[in-house]
């Protein structure tokens, strides 16, 4: 809204191009995050955006600078938890452990609090502390048989981090509790279950030989000819003679 009519417009097209594209093409939606940047710097929602883009494709040191610009703007704490995970992204997690211990994390919602205790557990993993990791999952949250946007990616990383630390009974429980909380298929607890009972997908395509041909069937009128048709053929057959 502080922005003239025109260049909004401009902005807010290269914006929506960026939520459109950063799942299925981060590079895209970073180059469109890029042009928005240039167009209006100082707009909090574009440098979340290009924050969002650059983290997509895991320019992390990028990512960082973004999301600390939206946030002077803004002032708020929604960012936190992916700004921990940029530390992460860039070898540094115990930075993004002692984030998860400062006062901004509860000020979080309940959303953002399982966001952060999801990156807090990924830097014990990083640090090779597994055991650490499964006691940083362990909450009300994840016991809880509610379902929540979040409650897929929570049981999914218990699972992964018990899996991890070998106790494979447990894990594939908590990947199954992962799959039915997953209605959007945000996780791949299903390949991974299967994993762990030993069902292999195979591609049909892989299996067909490369001498293989594939026939196709012919067309109507040269296979469906009608009744005396053949003896009609035969009889002109006789008058060339």
């Amino acid at each position: 809204m502080s922005l003239p009519k025109g260049l909004a417009d401009d902005v807010a097209r290269n914006l929506v191009m960026v939520a459109n594209l950063i799942d299925e093409d981060p590079e895209q939606a970073y180059a469109y995050a890029r042009i928005a940047l240039r167009l209006a710097s100082r707009v909090a929602a574009v440098r979340e955006a290009a924050g969002f883009a650059a983290y997509a494709t895991q320019k992390y040191s990028e990512a960082l600078a973004e999301f600390r610009a939206a946030r002077r703007m803004t002032g708020g704490v929604e960012l936190w938890p992916v700004m921990a995970d940029c530390e992460r992204g860039m070898g540094r997690p115990e930075r993004a452990l002692a984030m998860a211990g400062e006062p901004e994390t509860q000020k979080l919602d309940k959303a953002g609090q399982v966001e952060m205790r999801l990156v807090a557990a990924g830097a014990r993993r990083d640090m090779g502390q597994l055991d650490a990791a499964i006691v940083t999952l362990q909450s009300p949250e994840l016991a809880s048989t509610a379902v929540h946007p979040w409650t897929a990616r929570l049981r999914y990383a218990y699972a992964d981090a018990l899996l991890a630390a070998g106790r494979e009974d447990e894990a594939r429980e908590w990947f199954a509790k992962a799959l039915e909380s997953d209605k959007d298929g945000a996780t791949d607890a299903s390949d991974r279950l299967a994993e762990l009972d030993g069902v292999e997908f195979v591609d049909a395509i892989d299996d067909l030989d490369e001498s293989d041909e594939i026939v196709e069937a012919p067309a109507a009128d040269e296979t469906d000819a009608a009744p005396g048709d053949e003896d009609e053929d035969e009889d002109d057959e006789d008058d060339r003679v």
